[in-house]
């Protein structure tokens, strides 16, 4: 049975207009798979993007089911059961968001994809969770993962004009070309600004007012409510995964050592690597680790808020040389291997060598290496190995 509840609350959201504008990931999901995951950090527009792909399919309202899993109504009523009672019905798509809150969700899923010609499509807030309780599903499931906005989708949205991504190879040899045609468009470097404050997550156009304070709940829930759910963390430790975070924020990279961040806390190295792996997988930081031959004793991994908007709700001063990294971190860990190098910040792919730095940044200290790049702030077009750091937000 489907609870009444549960089939207005539907009816209600599925009659909403929904927002027009569509993330990237909805032209890479195969629409024939029977089983698809959306999971990403809070805020990211899953919720938006599963309304949007019911829209695309054009089904009848009465062919689609949309459950927000965090119902109360839900507490009381098996999925299982619910997805039997809408396919007998004659339902072709379920929609299921915050699965995350259902415990055992994985069981029920395959129970469904195995039984029922339903198409269903899950999101989840909490990737920990996801990857914790889904990989029984491996085999059953497409699973994609949803980032915080690019800097090129963030100006789709702001100037409703439309720009190709494009690859990290066609970066590195037409950056001059790319930068020359965005800019006699329009000045990107002032909405470059502008998306360092709160570009990152889409509800920023709910409110760019109240931006900061819904930015700081979507952290707070995460370390309060999505980590302790799954894994064993005493309430007042959870203060301790705040304070990593405003360290983060306030310090550059390089000087944090595994010292310095066990005595801040008051906790052993062992405890805090794993509350650095689990905020990691929340979408809150990135945790990056040494290229070849790069691992030493006490060098923890490269540690970065997860982006930039982050920095701002975290810290009244944030450290500028960390924004920028977590910028580029952010736009080139989705399609690429990111880990940190021993003369400059970043190797990617295991081939190419990025300094990041500010408008005067030279390139002394990776003169002598091939493939190594200056990343640039604040210029609109670079030249030869050069290259502005608001490019790297076309990736994708």
């Amino acid at each position: 049975m489907i609870p009444e509840i549960i089939r207005q609350a539907s009816f209600f959201i599925l009659s909403r207009p929904v927002k027009p504008y569509q993330r990237f990931l909805m032209a890479g999901i195969d629409t024939k798979e029977q089983l698809i995951g959306l999971k990403g950090a809070r805020g990211s527009g899953k919720t938006t993007l599963l309304l949007q792909y019911a829209e695309n399919t054009k089904l009848p309202p009465g062919k689609i089911l949309y459950i927000s899993c965090d119902h109360p109504a839900m507490t009381e009523v098996s999925l299982y059961e619910i997805a039997q009672s809408f396919f007998q019905e004659g339902g072709k798509l379920l929609l299921l968001d915050e699965i995350h809150k259902l415990k055992g969700f994985a069981t029920h899923l395959k129970a469904i994809r195995d039984t029922f010609s339903l198409q269903v499509i899950f999101s989840g807030s909490s990737a920990v969770r996801l990857d914790h309780e889904a990989a029984d599903l491996s085999r059953r499931i497409a699973m994609h993962h949803l980032p915080v906005l690019s800097f090129r989708e963030f100006l789709e949205i702001e100037t409703t004009t439309s720009f190709a991504s494009i690859t990290l190879e066609e970066l590195i040899i037409n950056h001059v070309a790319f930068s020359a045609h965005i800019s006699s468009k329009l000045r990107p470097i002032e909405y470059f600004l502008k998306y360092i404050r709160y570009g990152a997550y889409p509800f920023y156009l709910e409110s760019i007012e109240n931006y900061p304070a819904k930015l700081l709940d979507v952290i707070n829930i995460t370390i309060e409510s999505d980590l302790p759910a799954i894994f064993n963390i005493e309430p007042g430790k959870l203060d301790k995964l705040k304070k990593l975070l405003y360290m983060l924020c306030s310090t550059p990279p390089l000087e944090l050592n595994k010292l310095k961040l066990s005595g801040a806390i008051g906790t052993s190295w062992p405890t805090v690597t794993k509350y650095l792996t689990l905020m990691a997988k929340a979408s809150l930081i990135h945790q990056i680790k040494g290229g070849s031959g790069m691992r030493t004793m006490n060098k923890p991994d490269k540690l970065l808020l997860n982006n930039p908007n982050i920095f701002q709700v975290l810290c009244a001063k944030p450290n500028t040389g960390s924004i920028r990294e977590s910028f580029f971190a952010s736009q080139l860990s989705y399609n690429h291997q990111i880990h940190y190098h021993s003369k400059a910040d970043f190797i990617i792919d295991d081939t190419l060598i990025f300094e990041i730095g500010g408008s005067g940044k030279t390139g002394k200290q990776i003169k002598d290496i091939d493939e190594a790049y200056i990343v640039q702030d604040n210029i609109e077009t670079g030249s030869s190995k050069k290259i502005p750091l608001w490019l790297f937000g076309f990736l994708y």
